[in-house]
């Protein structure tokens, strides 16, 4: 029998729904037990509050903060190190007690501090089961790629030369499947999809997300995608955020091009529905509308991590960003003219589940 130890954070859908997803699929083997933990709970109360109590706050009231505080921790070298220092010294141990807990043949971590206290007690001979980090961003690694950890799964080829730069040559690096729902991966039907989700059968549908979060210029994204005639419905997927939904519903009453929804799980079905997303905390949001082929366009946040996102969005044409809102009208405008491409050769890359078991079985890698 094979533990494997999944540890997220509830600080955003970009780790929870891999780990979940993760679960969900090793859980299917027979000889396989599965425990999944929330990683900074163990951490302590003050690992909790700087990851995920202080960036909410940010987030949603000090927005201007993000940027400078993105940098002191994850890209000036002195403050980089010492928080690193930090989350090993004062979270390791405590981690290092869950861990004892389960005895497991591999933990697998979805959540970047996690990783980083995971891969410290490595470094130091503290720890000596595998650790396998998962990055779900595309660019922005030096905070998710970590040296000690020996297998690191990403969700874009294009992030496997920084991890490789950051992480070492001793690190396995796979480009995987699985860590997004399954329907991703299936041909989509527009049709189909609106029907289920009962859209219209005519006129372009945009989609405006704040992720799970609901963060960003969420409302200036719904304006200026109804400047467009063209635009039949704009659809706000509000995540988890109530205050917002409740917002935007008393401010699109009445408003028959608007349509206002909570968080969803069918997030498969709304991009195969929709001709363009504008999103704007980039991750695993704008790699399901890649393999998707729904237009997706970064806009309403652009700070600290997305920021550099964005910048190899830009750079290896994978999606449009836009900074101002002339640049988002103009960059809807473009996206709604395009055809729409599904990319289906992420259905064909080794699963995660797959090259987790192998790697805590110790035979080779897919």
């Amino acid at each position: 029998m094979s533990t494997v130890l999944i540890l997220t954070a509830t600080v955003g859908e970009g780790h929870d729904l891999p780990a979940r997803l993760l679960a969900e699929s090793l859980g299917d083997e027979p000889d396989v037990d599965v425990v999944v933990r929330d990683g900074l709970e163990p951490m302590g109360r003050l690992a909790e509050t700087l990851n995920a109590g202080v960036p909410s706050f940010i987030f949603f009231r000090w927005r201007w903060v993000y940027d400078p505080a993105f940098w002191l921790v994850a890209q000036f070298p002195p403050t980089r190190w010492l928080c690193q220092a930090l989350l090993g010294v004062i979270g390791g141990p405590r981690l290092g007690r869950m861990v004892d807990q389960y005895a497991p043949s591999v933990i697998v971590s979805t959540y970047p501090p996690t990783s980083e206290a995971l891969a410290w007690m490595v470094r130091r001979g503290r720890l000596r089961t595998p650790v396998c980090a998962v990055i779900t961003d595309l660019a922005a690694l030096r905070y998710w790629a970590v040296r000690g950890a020996g297998l690191h799964l990403v969700t874009h080829p294009e992030s496997i030369p920084d991890v490789r730069r950051i992480a070492g040559r001793e690190t396995v690096i796979r480009c995987v499947r699985g860590l997004i729902a399954p329907a991703f991966y299936e041909a989509p039907d527009r049709d189909g999809a609106r029907s289920r989700l009962g859209l219209p059968a005519q006129g372009s549908i945009v989609l405006v997300s704040g992720g799970g979060w609901g963060v960003g210029e969420v409302g200036a994204a719904i304006q200026e995608a109804l400047h467009l005639e063209e635009v039949g419905l704009v659809v706000s997927l509000c995540g988890r955020n109530d205050q917002l939904r409740a917002r935007l519903s008393r401010r699109y009453r009445g408003e028959a091009r608007v349509r206002v929804e909570p968080f969803t799980d069918v997030m498969a079905d709304w991009m195969a529905a929709a001709d363009a997303l504008i999103h704007s905390t980039g991750g695993l949001t704008v790699l399901e509308a890649i393999i998707r082929g729904c237009p997706v366009i970064s806009f309403g946040w652009g700070r600290g991590h997305v920021r550099l996102n964005n910048q190899a969005y830009r750079r290896l044409g994978l999606a449009r960003v836009a900074d101002t809102r002339t640049e988002l009208r103009a960059a809807l405008e473009q996206a709604l003219g395009e055809p729409r491409r599904p990319n289906e050769s992420f259905a064909a890359l080794p699963s995660a589940s797959d090259v987790v078991l192998a790697y805590a079985r110790g035979t080779p890698i897919p």
